[in-house]
Order: structure tokens, then C-alpha cells, then sequence
């Protein structure tokens, strides 16, 4: 889905729940979906208020459940009491994660094999998948040997 059938379907999406589209809800949309990396609710507060300087923190942090519900982000859950965020951009294919515990960045890679993991230990317990992850925590081989983590930013 491209980024502007993304942005109706989020203006489609807060009409349905009579909720209003606002310049600060449509900037929060923008500087998520200019992202290329993952990010946090701050991260992606510092971004909105470049597009539009209005942008409240408590905008944002209620902004953020009325994207991922749509299936418009992904919430992604590292255990750190900090949760990170990705555009959906309609990628159909499974993925898992893989996070580096030394400089937590998160790398995503396709793995066809879960629709079907799902599937099969699900059916076994009479159940239907509706969602599942594969998240893999890891250390950087690099930083183990070095002290430096090359995936770090900076």
C-alpha cells in the first residue's frame, strides 16, 4: 500500500470512529511513514513537530493506539519497558525480529515458514491463528570481540 492510500485509510479510520482529522494527527502520520527505521512515541514526537510544531506530546501517545489498531503501525515490544513502532506499509510476508541486546536495534527478516508454524500448532489444539510473533534476542558478535556494536547510532 502506498504511503498516500495509507494516509486516506487513516482519515477513512478516524472518520469511523468520529474521531476529527486534525493538522497535528495527519503530521504524526507523515513523520511515521518518513521513517525507515524503527522508533519510540518520543522519537516520532521529535520528528512530527519538525512538520508541525503544535504537535503535543499527549497527541502523539493518544495518536499512536488509533494507528496501530488500523493495522496503519506495528507494535513491536522489546521487553525494556519502551516500545517501538514501524509503518505496516502492507507487507503480507511473515517477518521475525531479531534484537540486539547490545545497542537495541531491531532487524526484521522474512520467514514464510510461521504462517504455516502457526497454522499447524494451532489446528492441533482446534484453535485459528489470528496473530503471533517471532522475536530472537541476540548479542552482537562484533561487540563482544570489540566493545563496539556497528549496528549502534552513534
Amino acid at each position: 500500500m502506498s504511503t498516500e492510500a495509507s494516509r486516506e485509510k487513516f482519515k477513512a479510520y478516524l472518520a469511523d470512529k468520529g474521531l476529527r482529522v486534525t493538522n497535528q494527527r495527519l503530521a504524526i502520520f507523515d513523520a511515521a511513514f518518513a521513517q525507515t527505521e524503527h522508533f519510540t512515541a518520543e522519537e516520532l514526537l521529535v520528528h512530527a513537530r519538525a512538520l508541525d510544531e503544535s504537535v503535543s506530546r499527549a497527541t502523539v501517545y493518544r495518536t499512536l493506539p488509533i494507528m496501530t489498531e488500523s493495522a496503519l503501525l506495528r507494535e513491536i515490544d522489546i521487553g525494556k519497558n519502551i516500545k517501538f513502532y514501524a509503518p505496516g506499509r502492507g507487507n503480507l510476508t511473515q517477518q521475525a525480529q531479531v534484537i540486539c541486546l547490545d545497542c537495541d536495534k531491531i532487524f526484521e527478516i522474512n520467514a514464510p515458514f510461521m504462517e504455516w508454524y502457526g497454522s499447524t500448532v494451532s489446528s492441533k489444539l482446534g484453535l485459528t491463528p489470528v496473530s503471533q510473533r517471532l522475536q530472537v534476542s541476540a548479542h552482537c558478535n562484533a561487540f563482544q570481540t570489540t566493545g563496539r556494536c556497528p549496528h549502534r547510532n552513534n
